[in-house]
């Protein structure tokens, strides 16, 4: 199953979460998509309301179902801690979620085609692949070349705060993961037990 490449602001109004991180898209009508406006819905099954959960964080993460499901089954392996919990912290490792996470990029979206761009640097060396799995301590920097470009600019001027599980410099433009997030760090409106449930049917 390839990418989704669509409107992230049909697909947010209809899984009822901002995929952006901005909320914009929910602002004005939070209500799904459609001719019938914000009437009452068919309420969902549980298979409906695992897969719905499902389908916002991966949609969230920008993810294809493989790779999705691959990185939910590494969870699995992990022996300490919930499968959920320790789920989202790989998400929340992969390369192109901590550049957004340290505000080089608006959007997950848009970090993902910095380190696709070859932009991004781990440790002093390029790293062109947005699935790379961030190591606490590991330094995230912005090549020499591509530090003024103006979505990264834009994207610090814009920049209301930072988790508390990274740290940034302003100034030489890099910043690491100080240590993994804890699950009141990541997204509140994921249900993650869902997810579990949903892959283990």
């Amino acid at each position: 199953m390839a990418r989704y490449t669509g409107s992230t602001w049909k697909k947010s109004r209809r899984l009822g979460i901002s995929l952006s991180g901005t909320g914009k898209e929910l602002a004005r009508r939070p209500y799904a998509p459609g001719q019938h406006g914000p009437t009452s819905r068919t309420k969902l099954s549980e298979y409906g309301l695992q897969l719905k959960e499902k389908q916002k964080l991966r949609f969230l993460y920008g993810m294809n179902e493989r790779q999705f499901h691959n990185l939910f089954k590494k969870a699995g392996k992990i022996r300490e801690g919930k499968h959920g919990t320790n789920f989202m912290i790989l998400l929340e490792r992969r390369l192109d979620n901590v550049v957004y996470r340290l505000g080089l990029a608006s959007t997950r979206r848009q970090a993902r085609q910095l380190v696709n761009h070859g932009h991004i640097t781990v440790d002093g060396k390029r790293v062109d692949i947005p699935s790379y799995s961030v190591e606490v301590g590991e330094v995230i920097g912005v090549r020499e070349k591509s530090r003024d470009l103006a979505v990264i600019k834009e994207s610090l001027e814009s920049l209301y705060g930072r988790p508390e599980f990274v740290t940034f410099d302003e100034d030489k433009l890099e910043g690491s993961l100080t240590r993994y997030p804890l699950r009141e760090e990541m997204p509140q409106e994921i249900e993650d037990s869902f997810i579990v449930e949903f892959y283990n049917r």
